[in-house]
């Protein structure tokens, strides 16, 4: 049994649900989803832990409030969720967006993120510092939602379901993995004008203000905990990088391999994640 809650922050509130017993694991989201990509992998983990899945802010039903929107931010929101619920130490794994909160969070809390694992990402410097022809084309949300105000909240405001689909079915491999009642949920965020704004404001930082925390943290301020980096098998970042060797740059103790499915893995490769989370956090207890 999972149960929603909603928790006020230093900044916004932050909505999400909680079930099962065990070890406290926090799950967070990218884009353009909501909590609700864990659907499938959630409940499998909450038979060994306390699992925790939250909407980031902007996302969801979680508020649009707070400045800046950098992942440093975003982490603090959720240590102060998990802090509420009563967890001052904690593990994390995060998919896309969600990844880029959780390996954040576990560079600027090392004392509370017990283990972390971040989903088909490498870090937003690294991103950047090797963009290309092929980053411009295949990941120009990057730059488009980071373009001033008001282009690309207007733009994704008129059409909110193509954008969300385009990201649905062209970085991911199933476009079943998305039943209508899911997509629907995706797409009502993005009609939401202060949402789209907010998610814009997370983009701008990332060019900006993530790009530089990662930067003065590079090869001095390395991540403490175990890591697990999980990857869509011929997806961006299996072709485009040495995704174990990028993160051995950032931590000691990293792990892990390629998954076949698309970009978006707790949603098209479900039993894989969920197996591969709860062996990785069982051991690092």
């Amino acid at each position: 049994m999972f149960a929603d809650f909603d928790i006020r922050t230093s900044a916004t509130t932050i909505h999400g649900t909680r079930g099962g017993s065990g070890p406290p694991l926090l799950l967070l989201h990218g884009i353009p989803e909501t909590h609700l990509m864990w659907r499938h992998v959630a409940p499998r983990l909450a038979r060994d832990f306390t699992v925790v899945a939250t909407d980031l802010r902007g996302y969801g039903a979680s508020g649009t409030g707070g400045a800046p929107h950098s992942m440093r931010a975003l982490a603090v929101d959720q240590v102060e969720v998990m802090a509420h619920l009563g967890f001052d130490r904690f593990a994390v794994a995060g998919h896309d967006r969600g990844a880029r909160c959780a390996y954040r969070m576990a560079l600027d809390h090392r004392d509370t993120v017990t283990a972390l694992a971040v989903l088909d990402i490498v870090p937003t410097a690294e991103a950047f510092a090797r963009a290309d022809r092929r980053f411009a084309l295949g990941f120009w949300v990057w730059s488009f939602l980071a373009a001033p105000a008001p282009v690309p909240e207007t733009l994704v405001s008129a059409a909110p379901e193509a954008f969300v689909d385009h990201m649905l079915d062209t970085w991911g491999q199933r476009p079943a993995a998305f039943p209508p009642e899911v997509r629907e949920a995706y797409y009502e965020q993005f009609r939401d004008p202060e949402r789209v704004h907010a998610i814009c404001e997370q983009y701008r930082a990332a060019a900006t203000l993530d790009v530089e925390h990662d930067e003065a943290d590079r090869d001095t301020h390395r991540l403490t905990c175990p890591v697990l980096a999980l990857w869509s098998a011929g997806g961006a970042v299996d072709t485009w990088y040495d995704p174990l060797a990028v993160w051995r740059q950032w931590a000691a103790d990293v792990t892990g391999h390629r998954v076949a499915g698309g970009h978006f893995l707790p949603e098209e490769a479900p039993g894989e994640t969920a197996a591969e989370l709860r062996g990785f956090f069982s051991g690092t207890r």
